[in-house]
């Protein structure tokens, strides 16, 4: 895998982030039919990813493998947690 393309697999966790984010807005912002670039189709075959339905609506979740991935690229224990990661590592004070 290049390292353009796990660059941008991190950007996409990062995207998601703590939280869920529609499937249709993840796939508008991220699914290339450019064989160069797969970020979705690479972190989706790695389980990077749940989907899940939400009130009825498609979602996508950044996985446990994922926040794993986050913590270990970005050297931040943080983010190994339940409560996932937020974008950009941010965490806010309980």
């Amino acid at each position: 895998m290049t390292d353009a393309t796990e660059s941008l697999i991190l950007d996409l966790l990062e995207w998601i982030g703590r939280d869920e984010r529609g499937y249709a807005e993840t796939m508008d912002a991220w699914r290339t039919s450019c064989p160069r670039l797969p970020v979705w189709e690479e972190a989706n075959d790695r389980g990077l990813f749940m989907r899940d339905v939400l009130c009825g609506n498609p979602v996508v979740r950044v996985s446990p493998a994922g926040r794993r991935l986050l913590a270990r690229l970005r050297g931040d224990c943080r983010t190994t947690g339940s409560t996932g990661s937020r974008a950009g590592g941010a965490r806010t004070a309980q």
